[in-house]
This record gives structure tokens, sequence and C-alpha cells, in this order.
């Protein structure tokens, strides 16, 4: 199996995958490289598995009888028409390409002509396009990599959830609030939020206000409230610092084989070349970055700065649960507890 398919693998996930993809992708532009991303949906997953095959597995899990036909009868249906047409068609684009004609698709008609007047068929056919933004495993990834469309996108479905919440927040208790608070909005806000490593405070922004609006909506305060008090006594930690926790978590997988291998290149332990004390210190290489313009906005920078800033003994711990507790005690006290 290739080492970077994620999907079904302990340790994979939707943000390992998007990580690995968008720090190739910054680590060439920061070197003044151009790059292209192709995302390929793979559609009708029953037209992509042989037919055959399938029903041999379904009987040999005992599956039979009229559950077995239902099978064969959908699967000896048309749903695959829209796929083969559409391959035809992209068949059809390629050879013009291969001439230097093209394929004007807004002069394309399709007509179906039915054997069965009754049936209406709804094809829908593309055959791809290009833009400046292109949604990969629900992140939303611009051509510049600054993910503002992104976080743009995550603030206005965190609005709606707050929205919905606030309404019938009357009749919840503080508590049945924050845990539809953190179930809705928080679980959208770290959701492959490694990817935002290195960005400035300006571009994440948006986030903690949704934050912010989170914490007063759960304890029933006012627009205007301090968020901090609130942050305490839910024990969030603040969007800047959960992009680092999130971060650094990986980052301590990497350093000790439990992530996957394919971000075993993004951080690396430092080896200095004499027997020196900082040997035992656990520290890992900041990447030369001059002349890579922009590359302090990448993963593979940052991390490894916020690493090598952390105390020894978090750096040093035995198991990422003890890691876990003891990074989120320090971003506590730094992020919060010093602005009381």
């Amino acid at each position: 199996m290739d080492i970077n398919q994620s999907g079904f693998k302990s340790g994979h996930s939707t943000e390992t995958a998007l990580l690995s993809v968008t720090e190739a992708l910054r680590q060439a532009r920061a070197a003044s490289k151009s790059t292209v991303l192709i995302l390929l949906d793979l559609s009708a997953a029953f037209d992509t598995v042989n037919h055959q095959i399938l029903l041999s597995t379904l009987m040999k899990m005992g599956i039979s009888g009229t559950a077995l036909q239902w099978f064969k009868s959908y699967l000896s249906d048309d749903p695959s028409v829209g796929v083969r047409v559409a391959a035809c068609l992209t068949d059809i684009s390629a050879w013009m390409k291969e001439h230097h004609l093209q394929l004007n698709l807004a002069k394309t008609e399709l007509l179906v002509v039915s054997a069965n007047p009754a049936l209406h068929h709804h094809l829908s056919i593309q055959l791809g396009s290009s833009s400046r933004t292109a949604r990969n495993l629900g992140v939303v990834i611009d051509d510049q990599l600054k993910f503002t469309d992104h976080i743009t996108a995550t603030t206005r479905s965190c609005r709606f959830a707050l929205y919905n919440i606030r309404k019938i927040r009357p009749f919840l208790s503080e508590h049945a609030t924050q845990l539809l608070v953190q179930a809705l909005v928080l679980s959208r806000l770290d959701y492959c939020n490694a990817l935002l490593a290195g960005l400035p405070a300006c571009t994440i922004k948006p986030l903690q206000l949704i934050q912010n609006a989170a914490a007063r909506l759960v304890f029933n305060e006012p627009k205007r409230a301090h968020v901090t008090p609130l942050f305490i006594s839910l024990h969030w930690l603040p969007i800047a610092a959960r992009i680092k926790f999130k971060a650094l978590v990986l980052a301590f997988k990497a350093t000790t084989g439990s992530a996957p291998i394919y971000l075993n290149s993004l951080v690396q332990t430092y080896t200095p070349s004499r027997n020196l004390r900082s040997a035992s210190e656990r520290r890992l290489v900041v990447p030369y970055q001059r002349g890579m313009k922009s590359l302090s906005r990448s993963f593979s920078w940052a991390v490894p700065t916020w690493w090598n800033d952390l105390p020894i003994s978090i750096r040093a711990a035995e198991s990422v649960t003890i890691f876990k507790k003891r990074l989120k005690t320090h971003l506590f006290q730094l992020h919060l507890n010093n602005q009381e």
C-alpha cells in the first residue's frame, strides 16, 4: 500500500493528508516554483467496483435470496450512464486538445432518447474546471495559500450554528449550551487547524471572534463582555493556542514514530555534530529560509520554532497523553493566565 494512503489507517486522518499536500505546495511556492493541484472526485462508487466480485463477496458473507437479488437488480440498472457519457466526452476533449482543437462546452448539448417515455433522466456532465480556490476534504485551498477563503467559509458555518443555538438558548442549561457549542462550533474551528500554523494573527482573527461569541453565548453574556474569564472558566484555549496545540501534538507524534511516515519530512530531530548537551533536549531543526520567501508561514518552519521554545519537560514527555496534558497547561498559562 502506498505510504501516502491515509484512509482507514491508524494515526492517519484528513488533516495529516491535507497537511502533507499543503506543505508541498508551500515549499514549492517558497522556492519560487509553480505547482498544479489536481483534485479527482470518484463518482458512482459501484461503477468502479467489479460487480461480479462484489456479488461473490456478498454471497460469501451469507447474503442470499431476495436480498442478493436486490443487489443484482441495483447493479444491473442504469446509474452509470452519466459516468460513461462523461468519460466519453472526456476522451473526446482529450483527443481534440491533442489535435489543437477545443471543445466548446457552452454550445455542447445532450439529448437523451429514452426507451421508455415515462423515465426522466437527469444527467449532469462536467469535464472539469479551474478556479482560484479548490475544496479538498472540507478545506478550501486558495492559490495564494492564505486560507482566507477557508476561514471565511468556516466562520460563516459557525455563525449559522451560533444563530440556531441562540434561538433556543432560553430553554437550555449552561452545560447543555456548552456541549452544543463544542459539538457544532468548536469542532469546526478545530478541523484541520494545523494547516493554519504560521499564519498571521490578522488572518485568523475572524475565527477568534467566533470563539469569543461562542463563549459569551454559553454564559449568556453581552456582546462586549471580556472573554478571558470565560475562557478560563470553560478551560478553552484561544484560537492561536489551539492551532499551536494541534500542530505541536502532530510534531510530537512525528518525532516518536506514531504519525504518518509522510509527515517525517516536515519535522526533523536536531542531531549535533559533536556530543553536546543539546543532543538530549529533543530539539527540532528549523529550516534555513534565506531566499525562501513566505516560508515562515509554513508548518515546517513555524512548528520547529514553537517546539524549541517549549520547556524540556514537555518535549521529553514519555507519551502523547502526558505531552498533551503538559502542553495544554503550558499554553493555558501562556495565553490566558498572564492576561488576567
